[in-house]
């Protein structure tokens, strides 16, 4: 009896080991090592996104910081989308399966696959379709937030973009690129004189580090708060309007390689590397189609066929000698080229659906297409003259609003994810 109870004693002591065991096991795999309001980043999440980021950097032979600080960037980075996925899950925000698709499709598409050979590719490298396709959807969602939360804040005025080019012109730097490297020591609204100052003492002192030859990437990579810190704060190639303005005077006075002293802003210290400069003077010319159509929209009488064949008939028609403007005036449901006889005008390159546009690019002047469907119905298209217009002045305008715009926005957004950050809940567990 008493060497039965010793070896259910012993059993129990082994179960209890082996629970424990697992159980410290199960802790070191799923420790927390973020709480995010109300969210948890685990220790293995943690450990996938390091090893992501690791090979990235290992395959672009960018060199990798110590582990401590790539941890530490990274794991600021989750903590930064998992308080936007928050916040667009609040707004509403989602992503459907359709989209989701269509967008894994294009990105097939632009490495020239099919879907399946893009995720038989991506399998065959080790990687899992659906965590691609979940980091994709994070992606989106996050997207669609900042457009929601900043994008729709931001206007351009016609005056912005006047006073940018003659202040180019003035300049002679219109037609400059400038490839720029950036860190950021951030500063937190409503920050002490205290706080600032150290700031700017660590700003003043990685500077002197950077001017006696320190790596800036790297240097970006272990100290700089900007969101392309794992980048080694490369900001690729800019003109002068995709510069954040607090920058651009900075910026056009510097030479090749020089670091800037730190320029100051509401988000905090801001660092600059000249890496390269170069002259990109585009002279665009683009060429104009005058074209005119006949359209037959489907509906519960017409049918994709009878469209066809109404369009084949009208087409015979004209072949025969009947006049297109006629004709347009009489069947086609665009009614406002109809009493035009059928014509479009000149248009200019994306100004049209994009198989219209398509068919009508490969007619010569004077031929007529085949039936050609769009989501407006059914088309005859006849191009009337082709000529090169000189772009170049509406061009800039476009290509300088759009700057301003990005600008603006990258500027609302840093602030705006500042002040995220700073107002949320976040324990970090060494």
């Amino acid at each position: 009896m008493i060497k039965q109870k010793n070896i259910v004693i012993a059993l129990a002591l082994c179960c209890s080991l082996l629970i424990n065991s697992v159980v410290v096991y199960a802790e070191t795999i799923d420790r927390i090592v973020a709480v995010v309001e109300d969210d948890v980043i685990l220790e293995a999440e943690l450990e996938r996104e390091v090893a992501a980021i690791r090979a990235r950097m290992a395959e672009s032979k960018a060199q990798l910081p110590p582990e401590t600080i790539l941890r530490k960037q990274v794991l600021e980075k989750m903590i930064i989308d998992t308080l936007q996925r928050q916040l667009a899950a609040k707004a509403g925000v989602t992503v459907s399966e359709e989209m989701l698709n269509s967008s894994a499709a294009d990105i097939a598409q632009r490495n020239n696959m099919s879907l399946e050979q893009f995720r038989s590719e991506l399998e065959a490298n080790g990687l899992s379709y659906k965590a691609f396709l979940d980091n994709m959807r994070n992606e989106i969602i996050i997207n669609q937030l900042r457009a929601k939360e900043i994008g729709g804040r931001i206007k351009v005025s016609d005056s912005e973009v006047e006073h940018y080019i003659e202040t180019q012109e003035k300049a002679g730097d219109e037609a400059t690129q400038y490839h720029l490297g950036h860190i950021l020591i951030a500063v937190k609204e409503g920050s002490s004189a205290s706080e600032i100052q150290k700031a700017q003492s660590k700003a003043d002192s990685l500077v002197k580090k950077l001017r006696s030859g320190q790596d800036f990437a790297q240097t970006a990579i272990s100290d700089s708060d900007d969101d392309n810190a794992l980048k080694g704060g490369d900001l690729g190639w800019r003109g002068i309007n995709d510069i954040p303005s607090q920058l651009v005077d900075g910026v056009r006075q510097m030479h090749l390689n020089e670091v800037s002293d730190p320029i100051r802003s509401s988000g905090g210290f801001h660092i600059i590397k000249m890496l390269d400069k170069r002259s990109d003077v585009d002279n665009h010319v683009i060429s104009t189609t005058k074209v005119r159509h006949i359209l037959i929209k489907t509906n519960e009488l017409i049918d994709d066929a009878e469209a066809k064949k109404r369009l084949l008939d009208l087409k015979t028609r004209i072949a025969d000698g009947d006049d297109f403007a006629t004709l347009a005036r009489t069947h086609s449901d665009d009614k406002g080229s109809a009493l035009k006889g059928g014509d479009l005008g000149w248009v200019e390159p994306g100004s049209l659906v994009k198989p219209f546009e398509e068919a009508m690019n490969k007619l010569t002047v004077n031929q007529i297409s085949e039936p050609v469907q769009s989501q407006f119905g059914w088309h005859l298209i006849q191009v009337l003259d082709r000529k090169d217009k000189d772009n170049a002045t509406e061009h800039k305008k476009n290509l300088v609003r759009e700057a301003i715009r990005k600008r603006k926005i990258e500027e609302e957004t840093e602030l705006w994810l500042r002040r995220l950050r700073d107002e949320a809940y976040i324990e970090i567990h060494g």
